[in-house]
């Protein structure tokens, strides 16, 4: 039932942030520039009397989203519910078998269980879109499958949680500590009441694999993405990598190497006059590289009901324009198995190191004596003094060496307890 002037009956399965605003938006949908019409049939979601802030007395309310996913009356199944197993699994599984087309914002699910989630949609020759599970309101996954088809990409990168982002930008502005501007990222709904998803670093590293395995023709494999988050980032860092002229922003990236693909997560240091090194608060940001177009950056809202509910309603608009293609990009079968983590060994780069020394002499030349030892030459250097703090905060930036050499100095200053804290290793962007 696709194609211009028809009617798409909707079932909606989770009815949260993104789902109240989506049906907010169908309700003004004369007002858009869709080439049918959407019915909203029937409605699933965990509690049917919380207050929405939308009228879905109208709708048929079914308690189990799979039994909406069958029912008769349906043509599109939009899954809301999230978790990459469970109801939201079973769902989508069940509407593809049925032909049904399926719209999710899901990017667990897409993550870690898209290679079979999208081999089923093509056995059925049904829709699988997920414009909503990455960025937001911008249109990433259509351009890098669609738009970008004939561009050979080398790295998709970027600022994939805007939660991450907003706590970086406001200790960067504020100079306050990382729980301090967490509870207050809580407090505008910025960051769940449980934010470990979104600072561990997971959430972006789901977006990330998504672009990759589109980019590259990969097969998704989430257990091959490096992950680290910003939960041990502290304000001094942020104060002194700024002394150095970057920023520090998690960044998400995917690209070429060794004749497959990394994809990687991680708080990194940006020059200041870095593309990502603009993008603050919870905005998004993904630049995509790639010839012959060169590098491409698009910015946007990545997360909330309207941006989230404008990405699932453009879905929805395609759904009016003919037959399935391959959910990411090239036929299941054709995706290749070339994701993989790297070796610090093999992982070249500069680092900055952050830390702070303990209060005793000779640690500072300790500290010096144990990165030379280990092969790490010191490019830039600041020592500030330590108050009435008892340990001076110290900032160190290298020149291009193995991670591995690092990581070994770093361990022996731990066993000699050179600082008073763990250190902070990170890596430094030098492509401008």
């Amino acid at each position: 039932m696709t194609g211009p002037g028809k009617t798409l009956r909707l079932g909606v399965a989770g009815l949260g942030t993104v789902g109240g605003g989506l049906l907010k938006l169908i309700e003004r949908q004369n007002e858009l520039r869709l080439p049918g019409k959407l019915e909203v049939v029937a409605v699933s979601a965990r509690n049917k009397n919380r207050n929405r802030g939308v009228d879905i007395s109208k709708f048929r309310w079914v308690d189990d989203p799979v039994e909406l996913a069958l029912a008769p009356d349906i043509d599109v199944v939009v899954e809301l519910v999230g978790g990459s197993d469970g109801p939201a699994k079973r769902t989508v599984e069940a509407a593809l078998r049925s032909g049904k087309s399926v719209v999710s914002a899901n990017k667990a699910l897409i993550a870690e269980h898209g290679i079979e989630i999208a081999a089923l949609a093509e056995k059925h020759e049904a829709h699988l879109l997920f414009e909503a599970a990455v960025a937001g309101a911008i249109p990433i996954v259509r351009a890098v499958k669609n738009s970008l088809s004939g561009v050979i990409v080398s790295r998709v990168s970027g600022i994939l949680n805007g939660t991450c982002n907003y706590i970086l930008s406001e200790m960067l502005r504020t100079g306050a500590a990382y729980e301090t501007v967490l509870a207050e990222a809580q407090r505008l709904g910025y960051a769940e009441s449980d934010p470990f998803l979104d600072v561990s670093g997971g959430d972006a590293a789901h977006k990330v694999l998504i672009l990759a395995s589109i980019a590259f023709g990969a097969q998704p494999a989430f257990d091959q993405v490096q992950v680290e988050g910003i939960d041990k980032i502290e304000a001094m860092d942020i104060t002194l990598a700024n002394k150095f002229e970057y920023r520090i922003k998690l960044v998400a990236e995917a690209f070429r190497a060794n004749g497959g693909a990394q994809c990687r997560v991680a708080p990194v240091l940006v020059s200041k006059d870095h593309p990502l090194a603009q993008v603050n608060g919870p905005l998004n940001a993904v630049v995509v590289e790639g010839e012959p177009v060169g590098r491409l950056t698009f910015t946007g809202p990545g997360a909330g009901s309207g941006p989230t509910a404008a990405a699932v309603m453009g879905d929805l608009a395609r759904l009016f324009e003919g037959p399935a293609t391959p959910p990411l990009g090239k036929p299941a079968r054709d995706l290749a198995p070339i994701i993989a983590k790297a070796d610090s060994a093999t992982d070249q780069g500069s680092f900055f190191i952050g830390a702070k020394l303990a209060d005793k002499p000779g640690m500072f030349a300790a500290l010096t004596e144990e990165l030379a030892e280990a092969g790490v030459s010191i490019d830039k250097l600041i020592q500030e003094s330590a108050g009435d703090t008892g340990a001076a905060p110290v900032a160190i930036m290298t020149h291009p060496c193995p991670r591995a050499a690092v990581e070994k100095a770093l361990a022996r200053v731990a066993e000699m307890k050179i600082t008073a804290d763990e250190p902070r290793l990170l890596r430094i962007e030098t492509r401008a």
